[in-house]
């Protein structure tokens, strides 16, 4: 099976405070086959109890996984939520085909064992093989300042260890708020992240937290990106048959 794994990866250490709500954005991507996960990072002083359920509930929302962390562990999280996502987004195909099938109330966990670590190995063969796009959105807002190179150290692990699959991988950055627009460009869609390091120490830090527009306009970018590629999980692209 071909097709597209695509996400918008949202980093973030605040709560929305401008502009449309994230969470309804969120979802409308999951209904274009775009997962949105998202990653809340922790400063040293006790943090905002809404923006930490923000983090939750736009992952959810939007099909993702969810992490929070302290910036020091950035580093390795980014990377499990980036895998967490491709294999939940697989399962959640397989469990509508397997409705399909075997009609209502059937899912993969329902399946006999046998059945079931034959699934998985489909599962592990389409998250290698399959074409990953990846929108990184990171959050500039002033609480974010003494975050960035965490972020970017972050950003180029994932980089290095998503280089392995077999199957294509594209990375593009953004940064919201932008000057003129809801988001900022930093890099189009390329194979690897190894020029961030110009690029983020560039970036300024400081205003509101329009996450919902940002998303808005990252959802906009991935739906343009690629557009011929069929996305896994949407439309009538099918795993099985």
């Amino acid at each position: 099976m071909k097709g597209t794994l695509k996400q918008i990866l949202l980093i973030t250490d605040g709560y929305s405070n401008d502009g449309e709500d994230p969470i309804a954005i969120a979802r409308l991507a999951q209904e274009f086959g775009i997962a949105v996960n998202v990653i809340g990072i922790m400063g040293d002083q006790k943090e905002n109890a809404h923006g930490l359920n923000e983090v939750e509930a736009i992952a959810d929302a939007g099909g993702g996984v969810s992490e929070i962390v302290y910036a020091r562990q950035l580093s390795q999280t980014v990377q499990v939520v980036t895998q967490k996502a491709m294999t939940q987004t697989l399962h959640g195909v397989i469990n509508q085909e397997l409705k399909q099938i075997l009609g209502k109330g059937e899912e993969m966990d329902s399946l006999p064992p046998e059945k079931r670590g034959e699934v998985m190995e489909v599962v592990d063969e389409i998250s290698e093989t399959a074409h990953l796009e990846v929108c990184i959105l990171i959050d500039t807002s002033a609480s974010m300042a003494n975050k960035l190179t965490k972020v970017q150290e972050a950003l180029e692990d994932l980089s290095i260890g998503l280089h392995s699959r077999t199957g294509d991988t594209s990375f593009a950055v953004y940064t919201f708020p932008g000057r003129k627009h809801p988001i900022e460009k930093v890099m189009d869609f390329s194979p690897t992240l190894n020029r961030l390091t110009k690029l983020l120490s560039k970036l300024s830090s400081g205003g509101m937290t329009p996450t919902g527009p940002a998303l808005k306009a990252a959802l906009s970018v991935m739906k343009e990106s690629g557009s011929r590629r069929r996305v896994i999980g949407h439309e009538d692209d099918q795993l099985f048959g």
